[in-house]
């Protein structure tokens, strides 16, 4: 089975409380990092939390471009004969942009500006990274799963019947 498949099979499935306490931890990062936006991504491209400044682009395409640079950047390393390179950074002449691997699946894209630098980013971002980790392995050590069970599909046409 090849590693995309079996970070398919993996994925995480996040309630409303696991959300909550991913945001609560990013929240803290922003006020000591002073970063303007963070956005965790699976590595398929899909956002899984959002929290700072709003962004003037679109969240899904910024999320697949994010993915998209990181892969492109784990086939380099393997060409070099690194494992990885788990942290990447992007400078603009306004804004800049880092992003970091977390566990097997997740990535985290810190947007900042001149209001902070890259020292401090790096820094809190560490930090931050290692508590998200802690998180993900939590959930997904609950083994939850994203299937619906089998008798959904009769439940559903009962409440379907009782509603009309």
């Amino acid at each position: 089975m090849s590693r995309d498949q079996e970070l398919k099979q993996q994925r995480l499935v996040f309630y409303e409380q696991d959300i909550d306490r991913l945001d609560s931890e990013i929240d803290a990062f922003l006020e000591l990092s002073k970063a303007r936006c963070v956005m965790l991504i699976d590595r398929d491209g899909h956002l899984v939390t959002r929290r700072g400044e709003p962004m003037k682009t679109s969240i899904e395409a910024v999320s697949a471009l994010i993915a998209g640079s990181f892969a492109a950047t784990q086939e380099m390393a393997r060409l070099l004969g690194e494992t990885e390179f788990s942290i990447l950074f992007h400078q603009g002449q306004r804004d800049s942009i880092q992003l970091q691997l977390i566990g097997e699946r997740t990535l985290m894209g810190t947007l900042f500006d001149e209001r902070t630098n890259l020292g401090m980013v790096r820094f809190y971002a560490q930090e931050t990274a290692d508590r998200l980790g802690e998180i993900f392995d939590e959930i997904g050590a609950e083994n939850r799963t994203a299937e619906l069970s089998d008798d959904f599909s009769s439940g559903a046409e009962d409440a379907l019947d009782q509603l009309f």
